[in-house]
Order: C-alpha cells, then structure tokens, then sequence
C-alpha cells in the first residue's frame, strides 16, 4: 500500500524519528508535520497540548496517510490514548517503544529519564516501564533548556551545550543508573554530547529506532508495505516559518528529497479536519 505514514512533532525534533524511519524502511514515503509556531509542547498544559496534537494529527489524516506515529513524546504522553480511539488507522507513540527499549538495555535495573517538564509531569515512562517490569528505579529529570538548543540552532555550540548540560545534569553524573533514556525526540541532536557528559559510563536511548521498528512490525502485520518498485515521496509542512526548519532537516537529513509546504493552523481551525474518524 503505497500511502504514506505520517509522522507529527512540536518541531524539528519528530526528524529524528522519520530519520529513522527512512533508514529501516526506503520505499515508504513520509508526510512529516512540525508544528513550530506552538513549539515547545513540553511547558504547556496537558489540556493544550491535547488540543494542538488532535488538530495536528487531524491535519496528517486528511492527507491520506496510512499510520499515525506520535514522534513527541508531549503529545504522546497527553493524546495517545484518544487519537487510537478517534482514526480507523494504526496510531504509534514513542514512549512505549523507548520504555522497551531500556528495559532490554539495562544491567542493573536502574533508569534515567531526560525529558520535558510536560512528559516528567505526566509519569508515562515510569508507568510503561513499570506496567513491564515493577523492579526498576527511574528517576526523571525535567530539561527545559534542551528544547530552545535545538529550535534555535544553538545544538552545534559546544561551549553553550555544556553549559547546559552540566547546569541540567550535574546531580545525576554520580548516580548507579546504567541507563539514559531521551525522552524527547529533540534530545538525539544532543546525544553525543549528553553520552560524552556521563563520559560514555551509561547506555543512552534513542527512542527513534524502537520506534521505526515498531512501524515496520505494524506495517507487516497488516501487509501494508509500501512496494518495492515504488519511489518514495517525502513531504514536510511546517505550522510557522520554514527557515529554521529547513537548516536542520538539510544539516541532519541531507539525503533525502523532499517537497516543503507552509501552513498556517489556528485555534479556531481545530476540529474542522476529522475525515477516517471512528464513528
């Protein structure tokens, strides 16, 4: 089935994810959504962030996709439950498939988790690892800071990201966890400096290849594979100015083709787009 998956972020930060995504699986094409006018989700109310995410995730599904995949972990954490009840597609958050991935990481059973005030907030990692496995220990720590370094482009300052990372995680450099899970999809842009903080002592998890995995199984399962003859299209809209968007994605991602389309989402738009909902 050649319709595309559509991948949705507060931002930049959802690349990671279609990234990954594109390397696991080159004949899918991508519809990405960066909602960068909004952007960050992470400080927001849950009750706001819903909003944003169902008008969004209203707007991929108007394109036609094929699969939803919630690459925030914001949105995740605040709207997974309802967007699976609301489309007749298969939707995919990014926490569930990071929290697997720690425990599979994990020698000692004790866990990190770096993430927006809003996903700390809602405790979902501690809830998905725990539904899993009850034995770990999870501290998560709140990195508000993060976020702006990359939307502002200010990821490839070295001077300044140590800084920031040091003032964030100077109480954790000491603690037994073997683990770092990153849970937000803008932290990947971060992470070789965060591995080199903890000077490579701790397994850092990147929540994107779980996640692409996950869309494979999914896609297989449903025999929804895009074919092998066909050429994948990739198109990537921008809720905002589309500068800022545009250096990272060809800083980051300079392979790939892709088309740009700009538009403008308004609150009183939400809940205009709603066609393949359940009844």
């Amino acid at each position: 089935m050649n319709r595309p998956i559509g991948v949705m972020d507060s931002g930049v930060g959802g690349l990671t994810v279609a990234k990954e995504i594109m390397r696991q699986l080159p004949d899918e094409s991508i519809v990405y959504f960066g909602d960068l006018d909004r952007c960050p989700y992470g400080s927001r109310s849950m009750e706001e962030v819903t909003r944003f995410t169902l008008q969004v995730a209203d707007h991929l599904v108007s394109r036609g996709i094929k699969m939803l995949v919630v690459a925030c972990n914001t949105a995740t954490a605040a709207a997974l439950h309802i967007l699976e009840k609301r489309y007749d597609i298969p939707v995919i958050g990014v926490i569930n498939p990071g929290a697997r991935s720690a425990i599979q990481s994990s020698s000692n059973q004790d866990v990190i988790v770096l993430a927006t005030e809003g996903t700390v907030a809602s405790n979902a990692y501690p809830k998905a690892i725990h539904q899993i496995n009850h034995r770990f220990k999870i501290q998560s720590t709140a990195c508000p800071k993060f976020v702006p370094l990359v939307e502002e482009l200010r990821y490839k300052d070295k001077v300044v990201v140590r800084v920031v990372l040091h003032q964030t995680l100077k109480h954790l450099a000491d603690t037994k966890a073997d683990t770092v899970i990153l849970g937000c999809t803008h932290y990947p842009l971060l992470a070789d400096e965060i591995r080199d903080y903890f000077y490579g002592r701790k397994k850092v998890i990147d929540s994107g290849y779980e996640t692409a995995r996950e869309v494979s199984a999914m896609l297989t399962m449903l025999r929804q594979h895009a074919s092998p003859q066909s050429k994948p299209e990739h198109l990537m809209i921008v809720n905002g100015k589309t500068n800022r968007f545009e250096y990272i994605l060809k800083d980051w991602m300079p392979f790939i083709e892709y088309s740009l389309e700009q538009v403008e989402l308004k609150e009183e738009q939400y809940g205009e787009n709603r066609s393949r909902q359940r009844q």
